[in-house]
């Protein structure tokens, strides 16, 4: 079982991309948490329109930012990993405009909307890093925006993986080049704006070019010099130390 100060390990593990944190730091953000709550895969962590009284952080599971279409149907605009602030916007904005659902079985630590007032208010250090983690958050929506309008299908699902390696190795999730990927292929499909046929057969063609391997949730790119050249990412955008993703490069990132 996490503990309420265990709760912020991998938040500031992510954090410390930016800036590093003191011991008088981490133990605010510890203090700050409440309590966590634990939410079955499929259901809602917060609807549109709610107005929590608490911020959420992601422990333990994927998440996703979504809106619902007048037809039904989902479009997923963002994913959220252990380390996450799902919601630290309603500490300014007080209403959420989209809805927040487990993609996975997921553990969220609660924290107070009074006590991230009160951080950003009294502490300049952990007030600058949340801000860097929502303008983090801003530029992973920009490139999503430019990879669904116009990435082919291959190309979009690669980006993603490039993605989502560098993410979770940031908070210690990933090994070697293996992440845990908790999605069905339907969710997959909702994210990239894809149908469900397409995204099999966008998943088999990047295993066939054998840039990925999958063995159930779990992926592994095998050949990630190849991967990053074939999906054209720049790893810029995350503003992390992705240091072996940029060694694989060929044309240096200014």
């Amino acid at each position: 079982m996490t503990t309420e100060g265990g709760c912020c390990a991998a938040l500031i593990r992510k954090l410390e991309h930016f800036k590093k944190l003191s011991d008088e730091d981490k133990e605010l953000l510890a203090k700050s948490v409440a309590r966590t709550v634990e939410f079955g895969a499929g259901s809602d962590v917060i609807r549109k329109g709610d107005k929590p009284d608490y911020v959420h952080l992601l422990v333990d599971g994927w998440a996703g930012r979504y809106k619902l279409l007048p037809d039904g149907g989902r479009n997923i605009m963002a994913y959220l990993v252990p380390g996450d602030l799902c919601d630290v916007n309603v500490a300014l904005l007080e209403e959420m405009d989209h809805s927040i659902g487990a993609l996975s079985a997921c553990k969220v630590a609660l924290i107070p909307l009074a006590a991230i007032r009160n951080v950003m208010d009294e502490n300049r250090t952990l007030a600058r890093a949340l801000w860097w983690g929502t303008l983090v958050d801003e530029a992973v929506l920009r490139e999503w925006l430019v990879t669904v309008g116009s990435r082919p299908a291959q190309q979009r699902v690669g980006h993603l993986i490039c993605e989502m390696l560098i993410r979770t190795e940031a908070v210690g999730l990933a090994r070697g080049n293996s992440f845990d990927l908790p999605l069905t292929q339907q969710e997959l499909a909702d994210t990239m704006g894809m149908s469900l046929v397409h995204m099999n057969r966008t998943l088999q063609a990047l295993r066939s070019k054998e840039l990925i391997t999958t063995n159930g949730h779990m992926v592994t790119v095998e050949n990630l010099r190849a991967l990053i050249k074939f999906s054209a990412f720049d790893p810029l955008y995350l503003h992390q130390q992705a240091h072996k993703f940029r060694s694989c490069m060929q044309v240096k990132v200014a």
